[in-house]
């Protein structure tokens, strides 16, 4: 990494670092944004947990995301401190649509976010996780 926290580009698959971490744990809102087919950036506000350097998160099976990500994986989340704005995280990567439990990760989300054990009235059938690997990473502390 540079002295100006840049991971390397390449499809190389790189560390988030202790401060993206701790963020991503803390739990912070992240902004993911895939690509719509003309181009345009699509962007959803969502929680967001990680295994190990890779990022997740869950949603429902037909939102646009996730056919985004199915046609062009290149992805970006923002993450930042909610308690001091400046502090924040760029993750650059590509993602890929899994059918792992969602209904488990909503449940660890749940609780980290809001709490509780899982979320009241939420239709758990039809969900994905979104699996992202960090390419390039930019944290400002």
């Amino acid at each position: 990494m540079s002295a100006d926290g840049v991971a390397p580009v390449g499809g190389v698959r790189v560390a988030l670092g202790d401060g993206v971490r701790e963020l991503v744990d803390g739990p912070e809102f992240a902004v993911l944004s895939t690509s719509e087919p003309d181009g345009s950036a699509q962007l959803s506000v969502m929680w967001v947990g990680r295994d190990g350097d890779e990022l997740l998160m869950a949603t429902k099976g037909a939102r646009r995301k996730v056919r985004n990500i199915r046609r062009d994986p290149r992805v970006t989340v923002l993450l930042y401190d909610r308690g001091r704005p400046t502090r924040y995280a760029e993750i650059r990567g590509t993602a890929r649509v899994t059918d792992e439990d969602a209904r488990a990760l909503v449940d660890r989300l749940a609780r980290s976010y809001t709490g509780a054990d899982h979320l009241v009235d939420d239709q758990e059938s039809d969900r994905v996780v979104l699996r992202i690997t960090a390419e390039r990473v930019l944290y400002v502390p």
